[in-house]
């Protein structure tokens, strides 16, 4: 099913086309309150720096390895996010920048992520980004960055877009796109090979090594693959069960699990033979100049 709905969205079969512009009148009335939304809501300075990375598009982009990229030139960082997939509600500090404080079910991925990567960042999860930053501030975070907040329109900020290719044009349901980039709003649009780009480090390689992954549009990642055995893609932030990862194992007689980084965090502790396929974000120069952030 979520093949499908991938491939509805971003690589439309003819029949897929048809479904799609059967749906755009709801489409049009989507993108239309989505609009009127935007142009009713005021603007709120909340007296701190704060950078939004998102993309206009439902599904992956590398939102969290640019965050990640970004704030690893700043000092004295915030990290607020809504936290998808986590088994809790509400606000929670994962980590305060010196330890981090909850476990990946109540942080979701993303979050464990950030909190691995940054150890000296502040990690927010909450449903409220208002309160999220009123938290982090009070923790000592100077420089917030929100992972996925371009929709917060009230909240003032610098916008970060990530560009997404895609045949579909169509707002939902007809379409990927969550929200336009209104004409009145500032942001900068960023893309893959031009505003940045990625590295890719195997920790901990094998001879035969079989990838399991559950992000979003894990065909992202056909280009970075080395040599494997198989592959099994499961749904956006699904949480393992180590059984599962045991059968595969034995099933393809391969001699570890390949996995990125987001699926790492979630069973890093299952004692499993793991071999990580790690991303990593290079800014190119210009994006820094226009962001103005040190070399480092």
């Amino acid at each position: 099913m979520v093949s499908w709905i991938e491939s509805y969205f971003y690589s439309p079969t003819p029949f897929q086309k048809l479904i799609s512009w059967l749906l755009s009148p709801l489409a049009l009335l989507y993108c239309f309150v989505m609009k009127i939304r935007f142009i009713s809501t005021k603007e709120i300075d909340f007296g701190v720096n704060i950078i939004s990375v998102g993309n206009l598009t439902v599904g992956g982009s590398g939102k969290t390895p640019l965050v990640t990229a970004l704030a690893q030139r700043y000092s004295d960082v915030g990290i607020i996010l809504r936290g998808y997939g986590r088994k809790s509600e509400g606000l929670h500090v994962i980590s305060d920048g010196k330890n981090i404080l909850t476990d990946v079910l109540t942080s979701g991925d993303e979050a464990m992520i950030y909190a691995d990567k940054l150890p000296e960042a502040v990690v927010i999860v909450s449903e409220n980004r208002d309160e999220g930053v009123k938290k982090a501030k009070e923790l000592g975070a100077k420089n917030l960055f929100l992972d996925d907040g371009y929709s917060k329109h009230h909240i003032k900020k610098m916008d970060i877009l990530i560009d997404v290719d895609t045949k579909n044009s169509f707002c939902l349901p007809s379409g990927p796109y969550r929200e336009r980039h209104w004409d009145l709003k500032k942001a900068l649009h960023v893309r893959e090979n031009i505003d940045f780009t990625r590295e890719v480090e195997v920790i901990n390689p094998t001879d035969k090594m079989y990838l399991v992954t559950a992000i979003a549009r894990p065909e992202r990642l056909d280009a970075y693959l080395p040599d494997i055995v198989g592959k099994s893609y499961f749904r956006d932030h699904y949480f393992f069960k180590k059984e599962e990862l045991e059968k595969l194992l034995h099933v393809s007689g391969a001699d570890s699990l390949l996995v990125t980084y987001k699926d790492y965090v979630k069973i890093k502790d299952f004692n499993l033979p793991l071999s990580l396929l790690d991303l990593k974000l290079q800014l190119k120069s210009h994006l820094r100049d226009k962001l103005e952030i040190p070399l480092t």
